[in-house]
């Protein structure tokens, strides 16, 4: 196994809770409700009127006016995020060094819909130039390639709700592989449209709490209903430590696991013991050479339905053993809503402010507790606590699973 280690040098996010990394942490730890009714498009007419809808978002202040008439909202989101990241690492590598890989479940769904309701009410074919690259997937990561002068690798990963966290796994192989030298990795969605409200909702998979939408989201407590469709993105700088130490970077953490397995099981539902979630787990471990007593917090993937966070409760009783009574386990969906291919990265960022500043989210909305899920949810309030290594889980549709570890940079990239 190659064991270059992997540093973070800078994160970015747009979340449904605030802009900008300090503003979305901030938020997270005020406890702070994402959710509300839908304005983005007219949902009366639908069982599910809630979402997490990104707010005070103008595209062009974080690209030029002329992209932004040409990209979907999940691009912009994504263009934003890595401006941040970027910024804040200010990586020195060749431009035909630095790599790119980003995941978004569904891409340019927002465009897709919109467009055939456009052509279904005026009954013309007559659509922008600009309708092919604003519903394809990868044109995200190419914009933020054109943007900044990057030519190295260029890759975007479709792993439904894990495509975030794959994105950044796969960001890691780049790099151990010699195939670049810095990698931007990003998280990016807006499925936020009639049409996939409507079949969220026909398969019984969002919350109908459209009278109390702050409380729709409640990950783990007993009422949960279903999640809340959320939208944003994040994006972290990954480089080789010793390069990111030679050039004096500010090491935000360091990258110490990532594992991805499927659970061979069935396209929706999670395999009942958890087994695909247990083994992606262990193998995280495996690789940051670490037991499961050395993890000081959970970032769940946690949705809010009722079968999967049982499921997720049970993996993570069986991965942690005796330690799963006293480990502290959050998921910061109640306040942001599920930000499918966006939240394995900004559940990651949570994961590693938690590192830097000594506070753990809190899982919003926790009132009557489930004997089914018995772990320690960090419920409400966020806690005080010193974490040095932070596991964040990526479950999604297909039996995905991914999870990440990170850690506290401890000065040095020689073990």
């Amino acid at each position: 196994m190659n064991n270059q280690r992997i540093g973070i040098t800078g994160m970015g996010a747009v979340t449904p809770i605030g802009i900008g990394v300090s503003s979305y942490w901030f938020h997270l730890l005020a406890g702070t409700s994402g959710i509300s009714e839908i304005s983005r498009f007219d949902a009366s007419g639908l069982p599910v009127r809630i979402a997490a809808e990104v707010k005070d978002f103008a595209a062009a202040d974080f690209m030029p006016r002329k992209i932004a008439g040409q990209t979907d909202i999940f691009m912009q989101f994504a263009i934003a995020a890595a401006k941040e990241a970027l910024e804040q690492s200010k990586p020195a590598a060749a431009p035909e060094r630095i790599g790119i890989v980003l995941g978004t479940a569904l891409g340019g769904i927002s465009t897709v819909v919109d467009t055939q309701h456009q052509i279904t009410r005026s009954g013309s074919y007559r659509v922008t130039p600009h309708l092919v690259p604003k519903l394809l997937g990868n044109i995200a990561a190419a914009h933020i390639g054109i943007i900044h002068g990057f030519r190295g690798p260029s890759y975007t990963i479709n792993t439904a709700c894990s495509s975030g966290a794959d994105a950044i796994g796969m960001g890691a192989m780049l790099l151990r592989s010699g195939q670049a030298d810095v990698v931007v990795a990003v998280g990016a969605e807006s499925i936020l449209s009639g049409l996939m409200g409507a079949g969220l909702a026909s398969a019984r998979a969002l919350s109908q709490r459209n009278d109390e939408p702050s409380k729709a989201s409640r990950p783990f407590e007993l009422n949960r209903d279903g999640f809340v469709m959320g939208e944003g993105a994040g994006a972290v700088v990954l480089e080789l430590l010793e390069d990111a130490e030679a050039r004096g970077a500010d090491i935000q953490a360091e990258l110490l696991g990532y594992a991805n397995c499927t659970d061979a099981y069935h396209v929706t539902s999670p395999e009942p013991e958890g087994r695909g979630e247990v083994l992606c787990m262990q193998q995280a471990l495996r690789q940051a050479g670490l037991a499961p007593e050395d993890i000081d917090y959970v970032n769940a993937h946690g949705t809010s339905t009722p079968l999967g966070d049982e499921i997720e409760t049970k993996a993570l009783q069986t991965v942690f053993g005796e330690r799963s009574r006293h480990l502290p386990v959050s998921s910061t969906k109640g306040a942001t809503g599920h930000l499918m291919g966006a939240g394995g990265v900004t559940e990651l960022i949570a994961c590693i402010q938690a590192i830097r500043e000594g506070w753990l989210p809190p899982t919003l909305n926790y009132e009557e507790k489930d004997p089914r899920c018995d772990l320690d949810f960090v419920p409400n309030r966020a806690r005080q606590a010193s974490v040095r290594t932070a596991m964040s889980n990526s479950f999604g549709f297909g039996g995905q699973n991914t999870s990440l570890i990170v850690g506290r940079y401890d000065g040095s990239s020689k073990r």
